[in-house]
């Protein structure tokens, strides 16, 4: 996503460890795409030529671009180097169909792709010093994990950070990319994504509500493409619902996730900060840093209803999260009061009649432990600091 530090990694970290292990500086290209001095070389044909004429010898030569969704037909343009044995290529873009769709069937095994998300908690926490853990947990959740605003003390100075960057950068992206001119639905929507982080959706639903409260006739195809656009920009994430017991997916409804809590936040100009609800995203968002893909579990069972009826009805797994032959299931519970709400949360768990490992993560602190029926209860500290901590 923007402004996730993908230049910085690229142009300073990369470029010095290449000079580290004895690369000429030389031998180091880097253009900046998105810097306006450089617009004509956003044209194909002009960046080629001045790369090939950067080729001065026969060593190796590292040719660094950032934000390369910015030249048009720039798959063309690294296609053209993929048989010059001095040439190795890096680029980073922002564009989630870009990327995945030229860049890694384009190559086909030929090239890799990296994502990068804004800095991990446990990332989050080295830059801070002289605060507890709590508060730095609070911290977060309200302003989220962007590079830049780690860096601030200042709690207006965050807000106002975020602010700027989720208008004249997100929002700005996505409507000049996809030219669209009434952007007030499109805005009105994230507006109601970020307002019910964790609750299941579809575009039909969506629809409705704009019918009813905001007296928009937006239709369920226009809803659809802006939730595309959205993902695509790396603003939000889509989790399906999958179907435990009949090992399948339900399509719809789905759940809506945002890659970064502080623009989430800021959207709302910080006024719904709900610990349960950012806590939900906060699990989802650490799990796919971990390169796990994360679905809605949800499982059918039968109960006899007082007056002795069968019903059938679904319990809600928050996560199925799956990654090579590991798989896990897990509630996120930012609070446990009582018995009443422990049973709630153990409901789901314990109509899987599986062997894979089920996990209850609680927003306090606690022991680490396993309950009777091997069900795994670790704190949010302990999950967000021990990337192996649902391992027993």
């Amino acid at each position: 996503m923007r402004r996730c530090g993908k230049s910085y990694l690229l142009f300073n970290l990369f470029a010095n460890a290449l000079k580290a292990e004895g690369v000429d500086s030389q031998h180091i290209i880097k253009i900046n795409l998105e810097d306006r001095r450089n617009l004509e070389l956003r044209n194909p044909d002009t960046l080629l030529r001045y790369i090939d004429s950067q080729l001065t010898d026969e060593g190796m030569f590292y040719i660094l671009l950032d934000e390369v969704q910015m030249v048009e037909e720039f798959e063309d343009v690294l296609n053209s180097f993929l048989h010059v044995s001095n040439a190795d290529v890096y680029v980073t873009g922002s564009n989630a169909k870009f990327l995945s769709k030229d860049v890694i069937t384009e190559f086909r095994g030929r090239g890799y792709e990296i994502k990068m998300s804004p800095l991990s908690f446990a990332e989050f926490v080295a830059t801070r010093t002289g605060q507890s853990i709590d508060e730095v947990l609070l911290e977060y959740m309200t302003y989220g994990g962007l590079p830049q605003v780690a860096t601030m003390s200042e709690d207006r100075e965050r807000e106002n950070l975020l602010k700027s960057l989720f208008t004249h950068t997100y929002l700005r992206d996505i409507k000049e990319r996809y030219h669209i001119q009434l952007d007030s639905d499109l805005e009105d929507l994230i507006t109601m994504l970020a307002s019910a982080i964790g609750g299941l959706t579809n575009p039909r639903k969506l629809a409705n509500t704009f019918q009813s409260v905001k007296h928009s006739s937006i239709s369920q195809d226009t809803i659809k493409k802006y939730l595309d656009y959205l993902q695509d920009a790396f603003l939000i994430e889509k989790s399906v619902r999958y179907d435990i017991k009949g090992k399948r997916y339900l399509e719809t409804p789905a759940k809506y996730y945002f890659e970064d809590l502080g623009l989430r936040n800021a959207r709302l100009n910080f006024r719904q900060i709900e610990e349960p609800h950012l806590m939900e995203n906060l699990v989802y968002n650490e799990l796919r840093m971990r390169g796990m893909s994360v679905d809605v579990g949800e499982v059918l069972i039968n109960e006899v209803t007082s007056d002795g009826k069968n019903v059938r009805k679904y319990l809600e797994v928050d996560f199925v999260c799956n990654r090579g032959y590991r798989r896990y299931y897990i509630q996120s519970a930012y609070n446990i009061p009582d018995e009443s709400k422990r049973e709630q949360e153990l409901k789901s768990l314990c109509h899987i009649n599986d062997s894979f490992q089920k996990v209850v993560i609680t927003g306090f602190h606690s022991v680490k432990h396993q309950d009777d029926n091997g069900v795994l209860f670790l704190s949010i500290y302990d999950f967000l600091m021990d990337e192996n901590s649902l391992r027993i």
